[in-house]
């Protein structure tokens, strides 16, 4: 009686003293034994390799149903030495919060070139995970063995991206044939041991991106038998030069093709449609997302796809430098696009920050998509210049009210939210398993940073984990649409996304809603084009559903 009375009282003062509802995310990084570095290589030579690297990726390697994470480093430049060995990390994910780090146990932590990203996914179709590692001046194919190792097949597959500064990959069928292929953001000409020299009032600073010459992306078709063919130049893509960052692939005209955005850094943006035929079209003028409205080739990063009003299209986001705005682009259904940077709010949220990755992702689970944004200035100097730009920023939490108008929400989304850093890479998934995106965010030459979701689970989800049989095993290009109730949500497996970053394949849809409604159905268009309805699924539960063949 006494102990009951106890607890009683204590609820009953806490009530009294109206402690503040928890924050959005914590940050759990010590907690779970996660105590990598990121490492960069900086030096006086201010090489621009060095403030735009650090990728992350989150995926199942050993497929025991808990999402593992994957850290990439740079690496050391002719001046910029490390005093341990550079290493990239690979924790796996023991449940209960707690990783467990096993790269070198996993055979994935050393890699011959400076690193910038990853992308994860399985391109043989063997149930098992598998990672590509950009970087320059090459990048790695790392094949999951099953058996908790992986083999470095860059050879063999013929995907070492030879003298290339690659930055952001996407795995996608683009032709339909079951086996994803993979196309590879290659950012500028690069050299070692001739660096571009610039400085501000005698101190060396980085180089605009404009001094670096743009290079062309490359499209690598898998042949399904363990090796990829250049297929850049007869498939169009060999002719876009520019300096490429970022890469979504999903399917912008509905036609159950798979389409490229991608961001490009003082360069124009890429809207590449699938024409059915093995080539590519690009249409951003068409689409009037090439440019800013003024006609400038923005600083583009970042880039994600999602239905952010709800009319079923997938919209697009795209982080740029500060003072150019981060853009949002909603998809009428023709085009042009509709830009709606400046009626969001993203255009004047936005404005003192340096974008890199960038998510839609439905945080509380109220059946909206929201924005997460990393951002963080490339140039120590800014403070001397601009007096209202930061060099370290932090991160941007940003709701969505139902209509694609955003609002800061960083006094409730947790002290992440509200310390500065230089953030890059960005990955979303539910590390575990409680129905509600989190987050991991690389920061430059510093510990990344695990934040757990504390509020999505208060409200119904529904999560699907998609096998493909006769479309490729990650169902990558999948389209889900779910109807709950009166409400109807349109969710895609995209390839790529954000900045050197890979995320969670499951779809996880939040319902929002009072709880009355008590199940789901969903209807999956896969990626070969054949379509699947299941209904009377249960909610607050992850559902794995197979293809039929």
């Amino acid at each position: 009686m006494v102990a009951f009375a106890g607890v009683t009282f204590c609820l009953l003062a806490s009530k009294a003293a109206k402690v503040p509802p928890l924050e959005i995310f914590t940050d759990i990084t010590e907690q779970a034994g996660i105590l990598w570095r990121h490492f960069n290589g900086e030096s006086d030579d201010r090489l621009l390799i060095e403030a735009s690297c650090g990728g992350v990726a989150l995926f199942d390697f050993d497929n025991d149903g808990l999402l593992d994470i994957y850290f990439v480093n740079g690496g050391e430049t002719p001046k910029g030495k490390s005093k341990a060995p550079v290493r990239n990390a690979l924790y796996r994910n023991l449940g209960r919060g707690r990783f467990e780090e096993v790269g070198a146990k996993a055979g994935v932590d050393r890699i011959g070139f400076f690193g910038m990203g990853a992308a994860a996914a399985d391109y043989d179709n063997d149930g098992y995970q598998d990672l590509f590692v950009t970087g320059y001046p090459s990048s790695a194919l790392f094949h999951n063995n099953g058996d908790g190792t992986f083999t470095e097949v860059s050879d063999k597959a013929r995907l070492k991206n030879v003298g290339q500064w690659a930055a952001s990959a996407a795995w996608f069928d683009y032709d339909r044939d079951g086996y994803l292929d993979l196309f590879v953001t290659n950012y500028a000409s690069l050299s070692w041991t001739d660096p571009k020299r610039c400085s501000y009032s005698g101190a060396p600073t980085y180089c605009a991106q404009t001094e670096y010459d743009g290079r062309t992306s490359k499209l690598y078709h898998n042949n399904g038998d363990g090796t990829f063919s250049d297929v850049s130049s007869q498939s169009g893509i060999g002719k876009h030069r520019g300096r490429a960052f970022g890469v979504v692939a999903i399917d912008i005209d509905d036609d159950g093709w798979p389409d490229l955005f991608v961001a490009r850094d003082a360069s124009p943006n890429l809207l590449l449609v699938n024409r059915r035929d093995g080539t590519f079209e690009d249409v951003a003028l068409q689409a009037e997302a090439a440019y800013s409205p003024d006609g400038t080739a923005r600083a583009g990063m970042g880039v994600d796809a999602g239905d952010v009003d709800g009319d079923g299209r997938p919209d697009f986001v795209v982080t740029n430098f500060s003072t150019e705005y981060h853009a949002l682009y909603l998809n009428t259904g023709a085009f042009p696009f509709e830009e709606r940077t400046i009626p969001s709010g993203l255009g004047g949220i936005t404005r003192p920050y340096v974008g890199w990755g960038a998510s839609f992702l439905d945080y509380d689970n109220d059946g909206v998509l929201d924005l997460v944004i990393a951002t963080g200035h490339l140039n120590s100097m800014v403070e001397l210049i601009q007096k209202d730009v930061s060099y370290k920023q932090p991160p941007l939490l940003l709701a969505n009210n139902g209509a694609g108008r955003f609002k800061d929400v960083k006094d409730t989304a947790g002290p992440t939210f509200r310390t500065p850093g230089l953030a890059r890479g960005l990955a979303v998934g539910d590390i575990d398993n409680d129905g509600d995106p989190d987050l991991v965010i690389v920061h430059l030459n510093d510990k990344p940073v695990l934040l757990r979701n504390n509020v999505g689970q208060d409200q119904p989800w529904i999560g699907f984990r998609l096998v493909g049989k006769s479309s490729n095993r990650d169902a990558i290009g999948a389209r889900l649409v779910v109807h709950a109730g009166k409400r109807t949500f349109t969710r895609w497996i995209t390839g790529g996304g954000s900045f050197l970053s890979s995320h969670d394949k499951r779809v996880l849809v939040g319902l929002g809603g009072r709880g009355d409604v008590k199940a789901a159905s969903v209807e999956i268009r896969w990626p070969n084009g054949a379509t699947q309805k299941i209904s009377s699924l249960p909610l607050n539960q992850y559902h794995e559903i197979t293809e039929q063949r």
